[in-house]
């Protein structure tokens, strides 16, 4: 009789988290950071069609780094949940906290039980009335929450983005320096143009929908 083959379970998670890390290192990075005017999601992406940030809901945005089709995936269940949960109570009742715990089990559930980990790390941001209530939770490839606080790094070059940024005060800047500071960061040696970037903004003033998408031209004319 043949025995089972057998893998410690310590040994197969952390196999797992290795191919995870590996494929996501091979990612571009991007970067979350909170500001006076409200919240900036910058991403290293020449694509004009493979967007990585995106509208949720009325003040909430996503971004997402890695297999592109895995983190799509996300954003269209993400989208669907706050759609039903604001028909359902009212649109006041969906929050970025839910939307981050429901994402987390997901991944979590995935990670432990799947034969491939999803190759991903997303950020959930939330705007609100001042700085001290927006909100951005920071969910890794094994379900994991953080609750980040200034600003969130995802992707192959994290670490040397949060050592840029952790010397960086950005919560009173205004749009203009806040991005600058965000973008110097996420190109670290190598400059980065308009047309390599890819820009999703949540406005802390106006009503209703936050979120609006900055095109090439403001990209420079913010860089300039």
């Amino acid at each position: 009789m043949n025995m089972p083959f057998y893998v410690p379970p310590e040994q197969m998670m952390r196999d797992r988290a290795d191919f995870a890390q590996k494929g996501i290192a091979r990612g571009r990075s991007l970067v979350t950071v909170e500001c006076a005017d409200g919240i900036i999601l910058c991403a290293e992406n020449p694509s004009r069609n493979l967007r990585k940030v995106s509208e949720i809901y009325d003040r909430i945005a996503f971004g997402g780094v890695g297999k592109y089709n895995e983190y799509d995936q996300l954003r269209i269940a993400g989208i669907r949940a706050a759609d039903m949960r604001g028909y359902t109570y009212s649109r006041d009742d969906v929050d970025a906290q839910t939307l981050a715990n429901q994402y987390a089990q997901m991944m979590g559930q995935v990670f432990t039980h799947d034969v491939k980990p999803m190759e991903v790390e997303i950020v959930v941001a939330s705007v609100g009335a001042t700085v001290d209530d927006d909100r951005l939770f920071h969910i890794r490839y094994d379900g994991s929450v953080t609750d980040e606080d200034g600003f969130a790094a995802l992707g192959g070059d994290a670490e040397r983005i949060r050592e840029s940024l952790s010397t960086v005060d950005t919560s009173q800047m205004n749009l203009s320096d806040a991005f600058k500071a965000a973008v110097s960061a996420l190109s670290g040696d190598n400059a980065l143009a308009a047309d390599q970037l890819e820009v999703g903004v949540l406005d802390r003033g106006g009503e209703g929908r936050r979120f609006r998408r900055l095109e090439n031209g403001e990209i420079s004319s913010l860089l300039a």
